[in-house]
């Protein structure tokens, strides 16, 4: 949602995405945020919705429409932060604090250290340092002014010549630069225009959730994604909070970043998590686990870099010491100067985005790492602190969960780029490939113990679209084809290949391909930053566009691996979210390229109702999209089990197949190059369950018994099957 595509534009899609099947529709946050914003997650008024995509009237129409068609609404609320907005005064709260200091009760929603500051507020708002000559003040009106920014003037001050005036004041202006090292205010990772909220305080739940409660209770909206729980000081807590306020019948899923072995804490009363467990593994199932090494050993060749964890760490540091400065420095002085060392090195060393209270202690590993430069004192001492004072725990908690996000999502998934489409929220980069007995091990505990989990493949915030990274990990069956890149550096040259493989020949493409580019060598901080950028290189940058040419073969690989990853995203367990136009091909690069207004292919899915075959693979994908889609609607009862299916033969390691036991069979190919490369499926066999089967996909093909996979994949590498006469229904 955004002022582009408002409530109105949402309603007009109604029809439409009824008609291809989904539950619901979730829609990015809708409570007043910053002007103009794209996304809506800088919340500045929890009280109200958002005027300028039509406002509560506009809110409640759209959730009426989407009624009429039997849909309902999932909202994305923002628990952890709002928006440090100019004008200021738009966050009611924050300018009440900074008017009237510690005293005012609006003091208690953000985590500010007033000792730190020396009481006043840390304001990072100016262009450079503060100069007394450039203010003004506006004694009538209360306010001090900079430019076109606005801050609240201490009631009795305004008398007072500048400098005083500015020392008096419970907030201190600042350049922008001043944040990373003295920052006193809690923020989102290490964005200072989004303040911290207090949620864990009751009151300031209250306040915070009145409107989107009110929402939930009059039925305007049927369930919630809460952002970045990580943030929070007590998630757990909040989450019990919210589900006493919501009831048992809202489904809850929570943005949580899972580790590749790190399970979601099984107390929380939420359905699961947004899907980025899920993302990983249906990505990796179609990745080489023997081509993946190959590439990054010439990829290390070509560009010099270092291995994944070697660079993770490094990473983690550096973003700790420099971005995260402040809250370092933050915890060091609650620990004290003997236990600073400890803090530092357990951080880094920490292996998933938080510690949660009762979770396995860090592996032995993990703990030298920390030890060797900090010294086993140092981390013991964090450690006893960690387990009796909650309130250092907590703070330790988020200060791991931002320096997990930043260092790793926001810097090294950007320096580390063998394979691009393994560096996605969620990943292992690592390790990119899991194996078919790996992932059927994640569905099988998926459906019985998160059932109701959300599964993605595409989002707002996935650096390239499934349909990119489909195309993109084709490559790790065919290293080769990846050659020597030409560029202004090798690595830039590296990522600049495959960014282009995966984007393809699309509208404005050049365009598109430069803002990425720019983007992955600012967040990479190399040669050039967002904080100190070097012109001369940012414009090599832009002036080099590598040629978008498949490398020969792999377009038949790119096909069956979008479809492939559509198949299990849509019939394995879980609740899947189909990102809006990904129900057919949808190639988008990282924010603001996939935050463009969403487009629907109305028109297609339209002729292919009415009979036509699908051409090409979007209509592949949208035939296959719509066919899973209304089935999970009209018959919900088939997506309940889940027992893997063994193929036999030569390329028995080519087929990826599941059994959902109520009647449904799905059957992807997985590393078809490859395959093509060895024969073929040649007398490969896949036994399917008992009874007679047919082809949703293939004009009512029947099978049964042991069927060759070459007939059955014959016409497409996916197909989905259907028990004649299985239950379902329910």
């Amino acid at each position: 949602m955004r002022p582009e595509f408002p409530f109105a534009a949402a309603g007009a899609a109604v029809p439409y995405l009824a008609s291809l099947g989904v539950s619901h529709l979730h829609l990015s946050p809708v409570l007043e945020a910053v002007p103009g914003s794209a996304h809506g997650y800088d919340v500045t008024d929890h009280s109200r919705v958002r005027a300028e995509l039509g406002g509560e009237p506009g809110l409640r129409a759209l959730a009426a429409a989407a009624r009429g068609h039997g849909l309902g609404l999932v909202l994305d609320i923002v628990p952890n932060h709002m928006a440090v907005p100019s004008p200021l005064r738009l966050n009611r709260p924050l300018w009440e604090v900074l008017r009237e200091g510690p005293r005012t009760p609006y003091a208690r929603w953000f985590d500010i250290d007033w000792e730190a500051g020396g009481g006043q507020v840390l304001l990072p708002v100016l262009p450079g340092p503060p100069e007394p000559g450039a203010f003004e003040v506006d004694r009538d009106g209360g306010v001090l002014r900079h430019g076109e920014l606005e801050f609240p003037l201490r009631e009795g001050t305004g008398g007072l010549a500048v400098p005083e005036l500015l020392a008096a004041q419970w907030y201190r202006p600042a350049c922008w630069r001043e944040a990373r090292t003295e920052l006193n205010y809690r923020r989102f990772f290490t964005i200072s225009e989004l303040i911290g909220v207090r949620v864990e305080d009751p009151e300031v739940f209250a306040a915070t959730h009145a409107k989107v409660l009110e929402l939930v209770r009059d039925g305007v909206a049927e369930g919630l994604r809460i952002d970045h729980v990580d943030g929070l000081a007590d998630p757990a807590g909040y989450l019990r909070r919210l589900r006493a306020a919501v009831g048992e019948g809202c489904w809850v899923v929570v943005e949580k970043i899972l580790a590749r072995q790190e399970r979601l804490p099984p107390g929380w009363p939420v359905a699961g998590t947004t899907g980025y467990d899920a993302l990983h593994r249906v990505d990796g199932v179609f990745t080489d686990p023997a081509g993946a090494p190959e590439l990054a050993r010439r990829y290390a060749e070509f560009t010099g870099m270092p291995h994944w964890e070697q660079l993770a760490r490094a990473c983690a540091r550096e973003v700790l010491t420099g971005d995260l400065a402040a809250e370092l420095a933050a915890l060091e002085r609650a620990a004290g100067p003997e236990l600073g060392s400890g803090v530092r090195e357990l951080l880094i060393a920490y292996p998933v985005y938080r510690p949660y209270p009762g979770e396995p202690e860090l592996s032995p590993q993990a703990l030298a790492e920390a030890a060797a430069p900090a010294g086993a004192g140092a981390v013991a001492g964090v450690r006893d602190l960690l387990l009796r004072d909650p309130a250092f725990a907590a703070r330790f908690a988020q200060t791991s969960a931002a320096l997990r996000a930043k260092s790793l999502e926001d810097r090294a998934f950007y320096r580390h780029a063998p394979l691009l489409s393994a560096t996605e929220v969620g990943g292992d980069p690592g390790q990119p490939a899991v194996s078919p007995a790996e992932f059927h091990a994640y569905c099988a505990a998926l459906d019985r113990d998160w059932p109701g989990s959300g599964t993605v493949l595409s989002t707002h915030d996935t650096k390239r679209s499934a349909d990119v990274r489909a195309r993109i990990s084709a490559l790790s069956q065919a290293p080769g084809l990846m050659g020597r890149p030409a560029g202004p550096d090798p690595q830039l040259a590296w990522v600049a290949r495959q960014t282009a493989l995966g984007l393809g020949e699309v509208p404005e493409r050049t365009d598109r391909l430069v803002q990425a580019l720019l983007k992955a060598v600012r967040e990479a901080a190399l040669h050039t930053s967002w904080t100190d950028q070097d012109p001369a290189y940012e414009a090599a940058v832009a002036g080099y566009v590598p040629d978008p040419e498949e490398p020969a073969g792999l377009a038949e690989a790119a096909r069956a691996n979008l479809l492939g990853m559509a198949l299990l995203h849509l019939a394995m367990p879980g609740v899947p979210e189909i990102y809006q136009g990904a129900e057919t091909e949808y190639r988008a690069l990282v924010d603001p390229d996939n935050r463009r207004p969403a487009r629907f292919p109305r028109e297609a899915l339209a002729r292919l109702d009415a009979g036509a075959v699908p051409r090409g693979q979007a209509q592949e994908k949208l035939a296959l999209t719509a066919a899973l889609l209304r089935l999970r609607r009209d018959r919900p009862g088939l997506f309940t089990g889940y027992a893997p299916l063994s193929a036999r033969g030569p390329a028995a390691e080519h087929c990826l197949a599941f059994a959902r036991p109520a009647g449904l069979v799905a059957v992807a190919t997985r590393l078809s190059h490859r395959l093509a490369g060895a024969g073929g499926w040649r007398d490969t066999t896949l036994a399917l369950p008992p009874g007679r089967w047919t082809a949703l996909l293939d004009r009512g093909a029947s099978y049964e018994g042991e069927v060759r996979l070459a007939e059955l994949l014959a016409a497409l590498p996916v197909a989905l099957l259907l028990r004649d006469g299985g239950r379902g229904d329910e």
